[in-house]
């Protein structure tokens, strides 16, 4: 591309954030030296974007390390020290973070809502609570004054302590405070009073959505799916399901993946298939979860053949599903007793090209060949020659 002109920085961006998003680390930080050689005039616009793009990937040292090196070839902002900071926050390094806002401070640059709220997140995320609770007070007593994601922060941290009653709290004071409330805040409270089993909060808020015209999001309508498939209940996780796609919102593989997998463990396998191929038809490509999901339905059956069968078709397609899970997979073959099976799936990974999940099955077949042998030695003779 480079030597017939294509290059643009909207391609650098995308190569250093797929870069960052494999933890790639030499690479994405020298995709910046490539945009030199281009001959690319950089600024700070495109290098907080880098930044921010490595911070997200949790490679905050990555990040911090390409600023170091460029900090004095560019004029650094209040954004650039906002995402070095979001970037350790997401690696709950807190003295990194601590760092980064002194050194903010002390350039002359004076925190705005956005740092605030990442730092109060840093705090929470490292279990620093009172600290966070100190910080909050200071910006409602001196500013900037907190905003509906600064209340929605710590109400989803008291969410995950399921200390529902001191969320409720804080979420009357966000609207005394003059914070609109919006879906996400709204699905905070529905997850946290839903996992306690608490439903008629849960229709009371979204009663109280539709009152303030709040509509659900798509998480929204995920954490409601959740709730059902979590309580085994498929058929109303369904019936959210279609209220969703009425309101317009397209359903995500985590919508899918949640009812089929509540499908195959209430044993209804004819719908879990149903939401395969409905998954499918709409576009939704499957990933590896998907494809561990549905293979383990066969297989629960006591079907080998067809879960090897399915297994095949997906590894063909270029799925390929993590090496734990792999073990996974095979051990339930080899429960069963077919090490057969694992020979011949062995041979087709590898004529795929499948040099890895191949081994695996290979592995796990001769240890199953070993412990055949051990419990019937003619049996074992008879089945292997």
């Amino acid at each position: 591309m480079g030597e017939k002109g294509l290059l643009t920085i909207e391609t650098f961006m995308i190569a250093i954030k797929a870069f960052a998003a494999a933890k790639e680390r030499k690479k994405a930080v020298g995709t910046f030296e490539l945009m030199k050689k281009y001959k690319f005039k950089v600024g700070a616009d495109t290098i907080n974007y880098f930044l921010d793009t490595l911070g997200r990937a949790k490679l905050g040292k990555e990040a911090q390390t390409l600023f170091e090196k460029l900090k004095g070839r560019f004029t650094h902002n209040l954004q650039t020290y906002t995402v070095l900071l979001n970037g350790w926050c997401r690696v709950e390094n807190l003295m990194e973070e601590g760092r980064v806002w002194n050194e903010m401070i002390q350039k002359g640059f004076k925190p705005d809502i956005v740092a605030h709220n990442i730092m109060l997140e840093g705090l929470l995320r490292c279990k620093k609570r009172s600290d966070a609770i100190k910080l909050f007070k200071v910006m409602k007593d001196k500013g900037p004054s907190a905003d509906a994601s600064s209340y929605t922060i710590l109400i989803q941290d008291l969410r995950k302590q399921t200390k529902m009653g001191e969320a409720v709290e804080y979420f009357n004071e966000m609207i005394e405070s003059g914070c609109l409330p919006d879906a996400v805040v709204y699905t905070c409270l529905i997850m946290g009073f839903g996992n306690q089993k608490i439903m008629d909060m849960v229709f009371g808020l979204l009663k109280e959505m539709k009152e303030k015209s709040c509509p659900p999001d798509g998480h929204t309508y995920n954490a409601l799916i959740k709730l059902m498939t979590n309580r085994r209940m498929p058929d109303d996780a369904v019936r959210i399901y279609k209220k969703m796609i009425e309101s317009g919102i397209e359903p995500s593989i985590h919508t899918y993946n949640m009812i089929m997998k509540s499908y195959f463990q209430t044993r209804n396998y004819e719908m879990g298939h149903a939401v395969w191929d409905e998954m499918v038809q709409k576009g939704c490509y499957p990933n590896d979860n998907s494809c561990m999901v549905f293979i383990r339905a066969p297989i629960s059956q006591g079907r080998l053949g067809a879960a090897c069968k399915y297994l095949e078709e997906m590894i063909e397609k270029g799925m390929k599903a993590p090496q734990l899970d792999y073990n996974k997979f095979v051990a339930d073959f080899s429960r069963a007793g077919k090490p057969d099976i694992l020979k011949d799936l062995a041979r087709k990974m590898k004529f795929a090209g499948k040099f890895e999940e191949s081994n695996v099955f290979v592995r796990w077949a001769d240890m199953m060949k070993i412990r055949v042998k051990r419990r019937d030695p003619i049996k074992a003779s008879e089945q292997y020659t």
